[in-house]
């Protein structure tokens, strides 16, 4: 009996461990579209696509809203959108509710980044935590030149990423729609 409970026990652990490597994966991508496109900053589901009656606190002009949410088993590094400079970095302290949910916007903890894109736009790329992630990782600081497709941070375990647009960019995606980081185009600068 005790050789049962040591094999169980170790097969728990190998599936714990397997599960951490698929959390941490880091496939290469290369953007699809040209210039203009933007490519999604996260993986998962677009859980919304939105036309806001004010823009966001770092830019008042990004009145469009699109919401990704990153399940668990999706990749969780996340991607710049555009080639462009980093204005700014605003991290803020929140809740740790669900990330799919509308509020988690408002209400979690988060990280902004204001792009100004080499296209003439600017956009606000925002990582929110969910109520498993507990830990918002971002690799670049304000000054920072960014590539579309390149790496600039990490959400730990089931969160989402908001990316805000103004109203000249047309959002090519919809609710529902499945989105790789890096590669899918999201939208269409002008």
């Amino acid at each position: 009996m005790g050789a049962l409970a040591g094999w169980a026990y170790g097969a728990a652990l190998l599936g714990c461990a397997l599960l951490v490597l698929l959390f941490f994966r880091d496939p290469e991508r290369e953007p699809l579209g040209d210039e203009r496109s933007v490519v999604a900053p996260a993986d998962g589901r677009v859980v919304g696509v939105e036309t806001l009656p004010r823009g966001h606190r770092l830019a008042p002009e990004a009145v469009r809203r699109v919401s990704i949410f990153m399940s668990p088993l999706d990749v969780h590094v996340n991607r710049a959108p555009v080639d462009g400079l980093v204005e700014s970095v605003a991290y803020r302290r929140g809740r740790f509710s669900a990330a799919y949910r509308g509020e988690a916007s408002e209400l979690n903890e988060s990280n902004a980044l204001l792009i100004h894109a080499r296209a003439g736009y600017r956009i606000v790329v925002v990582q929110i935590a969910g109520w498993l992630a507990r830990r918002i990782v971002c690799d670049v600081g304000e000054g920072a030149t960014v590539t579309r497709g390149a790496r600039f941070g990490l959400i730990m375990f089931g969160s989402r990423v908001d990316v805000y647009f103004p109203s000249d960019v047309t959002v090519t995606v919809e609710a529902g729609q499945r989105v790789q980081a890096g590669r899918s185009v999201i939208a269409q600068g002008p």
